[in-house]
């Protein structure tokens, strides 16, 4: 199963990163407004994973979406990224530690599988080690067993990827990163991701690139295709191929954001917007 086959109908993900309380809510108003794709993690120093699985529920309830409908997404987080609300024993090894976090995700989102599989960040800024390999090599097992169809890694650099490369790993159907402007829309690893069919996730698209967004380029090109400037951010993410993440929690944004899945930018817009910063 290819990456791209099973998110064909998700054109955007709705991130539920520091939704606390207002989780189950503003997951349930995305799926209303017509997303299909919800990111998460069982991190619950930075997400609620529960709330999102209540926020399913409701959707299923009121005959929105069914399980089928939907591509879920949620993330294995080492200790040292997680508060004292730890999903798993930290006592444990690595591998039970995948396991178990996962066996809890399915709980909270109340389903016996997820589409995508994501180690939330290697255990080191620098370089992938041992540790990525055991957690990595658990977390294949979890798909082989069928409990997740797909597996990526986020937060990571290109000499991440080629060291995972190098050591024969298999390589993730998904990046996820936060993409800065500044920092060419983090271009060196979207190379290393298109040359291998890696569906590269983009997120704080908007909140790490706001001098960008407010650009004279990016507002003539918003004027010229009587959009908003997070439209056209949004359409030059998929024009460069990303998968791109929003996690707004206004209701008129997200009709926006997805109503902006109908424009599409010119070659040389996209080549000007990415050499704003890079």
């Amino acid at each position: 199963m290819t990456a791209n086959a099973t998110i064909v109908s998700s054109d955007f993900l709705y991130g539920t990163a520091w939704k606390e309380e207002r989780t189950a809510e503003l997951t349930e108003l995305a799926i209303r407004a017509g997303f299909r794709g919800i990111d998460t993690a069982n991190q619950r120093r930075h997400y609620f994973e529960a709330g999102v699985g209540a926020g399913l529920a409701a959707a299923y309830r009121a005959g929105r979406v069914s399980r089928d409908d939907l591509f879920l997404q949620t993330k294995f987080t080492y200790q040292r990224g997680q508060d004292h609300r730890l999903p798993y024993d930290p006592a444990a090894k690595l591998g039970v530690q995948v396991a178990q976090s996962l066996a809890s995700s399915l709980e909270h989102l109340n389903t016996g599988r997820v589409d995508s599989y994501v180690l939330h960040g290697p255990s080191s800024n620098y370089d992938w080690t041992a540790e990525d390999s055991e957690v990595w090599g658990a977390m294949r097992k979890e798909r082989d067993a069928g409990r997740t169809a797909l597996l990526g890694v986020s937060n990571v650099s290109l000499r991440h990827l080629e060291q995972m490369e190098n050591a024969g790993r298999e390589l993730p159907a998904f990046v996820q990163n936060r993409c800065y402007a500044r920092l060419g829309w983090d271009r060196e690893v979207r190379s290393f991701c298109r040359e291998r069919n890696i569906v590269y996730q983009g997120f704080s698209l908007l909140t790490a690139n706001v001098d960008a967004i407010r650009s004279p380029l990016v507002a003539s090109i918003a004027e010229r295709h009587r959009a908003t400037l997070a439209q056209v951010i949004f359409a030059f993410a998929r024009g460069v191929g990303m998968l791109a993440l929003t996690g707004t929690t206004d209701l008129e944004h997200m009709n926006e954001d997805l109503a902006g899945l109908k424009l599409t930018l010119a070659p040389e817009e996209l080549r000007a917007i990415e050499s704003i910063a890079g």
